[in-house]
């Protein structure tokens, strides 16, 4: 690729990118007052977040079950409000554990 391409796209991205985050400022220049809109735009971030996280976790390992095991692990530790380095942990043992069992038994 040369460097003409990649300037315009990197410059179409930067363009977009400024447009998302400047948008809002302009068409909403007084202070939202519904309830309803307040709740969900609170929610927004982390529906993204979700939408974009849970592909990729059942796609992180090479086997659904692990992938499985590893998320339903994660979600029931986060449940009991642990820290993000516990869950995260678990969920790594969770994965381990079955992985290690699909390898020994099959």
């Amino acid at each position: 690729m040369n460097w003409l391409v990649f300037l315009k796209y990197l410059l179409l991205m930067a363009g977009v990118t400024y447009l998302i985050r400047v948008l809002p400022y302009v068409f909403m220049r007084k202070e939202v007052k519904s309830r309803f809109f307040k709740s969900f735009l609170s929610y927004v971030p982390y529906t993204v977040l979700a939408a974009m996280t849970f592909p990729a976790i059942l796609s992180a390992t090479g086997n659904i079950y692990s992938a499985l095991a590893g998320m339903i692990v994660g979600i029931a530790v986060a449940f009991f409000e642990k820290g993000l380095l516990v869950v995260a942990l678990s969920s790594c043992v969770a994965v381990l554990i079955v992985e290690l069992a699909i390898k020994f038994i099959f």
